[in-house]
């Protein structure tokens, strides 16, 4: 494909990064409906309790608590280095795995609690088709709680 072939706006990196149209992106989750548990991405039956058929596609919260990170400082070629993997349970239900940013990648400055918030961003690099793709991140949150 030619570079006139690439879609005409960015692509979600993963099928749970949604890009409506006209509106801003989210993560979407899905949760169930007899028991509550909250799921990245969609499932058929519940990974909890086993309820089939009552899972229902939710928009998770843009904000959360980081519960768990890794500093990373050797990766795949091209890919810089030192960076953040982040935990993060969102308000309201999910956990999502994804990287860190707008923090020094410092123990001493990264708490685990600290509260995040989910930032969307295109990728740096596109694909070979010219295609650009939306990514997601989380960032120390600016919220007075």
């Amino acid at each position: 494909m030619s570079d006139d072939a690439a879609a005409a706006g960015p692509l979600p990196i993963v099928p749970y990064l949604k890009l409506p149209e006209g509106g801003d992106p989210y993560l979407e989750g899905h949760r169930c409906a007899a028991c509550g548990a909250y799921f990245l991405g969609q499932r058929d039956v519940c990974g909890a309790c086993g309820a089939r058929g009552r899972m229902e596609a939710v928009e998770l919260s843009r904000n959360g608590e980081l519960h768990a990170y890794s500093i990373t400082h050797r990766s795949f070629p091209g890919i810089e280095v030192p960076f953040v993997s982040a935990i993060v349970d969102l308000d309201g239900g999910g956990t999502i795995k994804t990287n860190l940013i707008g923090i020094d990648p410092d123990p001493e400055k990264i708490s685990m609690g600290m509260k995040v918030e989910v930032v969307f961003q295109i990728a740096p690099r596109k694909d070979r088709e010219g295609n650009e793709y939306m990514t997601f991140a989380v960032q120390p949150a600016n919220r007075g709680d």
